[in-house]
């Protein structure tokens, strides 16, 4: 398995929920860390949401390993920002046998 071209740096954002005043929250999202990542386009779609036309685009992005419960370590529930471009982390896997990278599947929806 030949080494991924880590030449992109992301942003890793995580959720965090904000109290609203009122009883309620509203959900931020908050940087986590700088990753260099290889990033490379899977498949995409086009659908329509409420008459308006949605581009998704999926995604394979590879970056380093990181220890499980790490802040660096990429999950599920996080997303990873390129100045406007936002990739929504699906799931998360170890990429080689020697635990070197992971590779995060991911969507990036834009409207049309």
């Amino acid at each position: 398995m030949k080494r991924p071209h880590l030449n992109r740096r992301l942003t890793l954002e995580r959720p965090e929920r904000v109290a609203d005043g009122a009883g309620g929250f509203n959900e931020t999202w908050t940087a986590a860390g700088q990753l260099w990542a290889e990033v490379s386009a899977r498949t995409g779609s086009e659908r329509r949401v409420g008459g308006a036309a949605r581009s998704q685009m999926r995604f394979k992005i590879v970056v380093r390993n990181a220890p499980m419960g790490a802040d660096s370590r990429p999950s599920p529930d996080q997303r990873f920002r390129e100045g406007d471009r936002v990739f929504v982390i699906r799931a998360v896997a170890e990429r080689d046998p020697a635990r070197m990278y992971l590779t995060c599947f991911a969507d990036e929806e834009v409207a049309v």
